[in-house]
């Protein structure tokens, strides 16, 4: 079975950031897909009150899974009820596109209302 949960251990967390060279904040956060103990992908960002911005989602030759990790992340922001949802200038803006999840390509805003509606992805 696939999990798809944030990584609360900070020491991990800083991990991720450190090995995919993004600066490690105190709002920094991964979410993990996992099927038991192996990593099949993750989600990097950073989060606060104003919003979430997403630096990374891996895999990116996977759709659907890239898919449940994007709406899972979108979800932990949801959940704070933040839904300024960008992704930062490093991103795989592709990634996104196929994803069919950007609302405005200029600001990199994610359009968090697709969270409660199917996959829409584009090959």
């Amino acid at each position: 079975m696939i999990t798809l949960k944030p990584n609360e251990n900070k020491e991990i967390v800083k991990k991720y950031f450190d090995d995919n060279g993004f600066k490690f904040l105190a709002t920094s956060g991964v979410l993990e897909a996992k099927c038991a103990e192996e990593i099949l992908g993750f989600c990097l960002y950073y989060l606060d009150k104003e919003g979430m911005e997403i630096l990374k989602l891996s895999p990116n030759d996977d759709l659907s899974l890239a898919d449940g990790i994007l709406r899972s992340t979108i979800h932990v922001a949801c959940e704070k009820f933040v839904l300024n949802i960008t992704y930062g200038e490093n991103a795989d803006a592709s990634l996104f596109e196929k994803l069919n999840f950007i609302k405005d390509k200029e600001k990199r805003l994610l359009d968090a209302d697709k969270l409660f509606g199917g996959c829409n992805c584009h090959n």
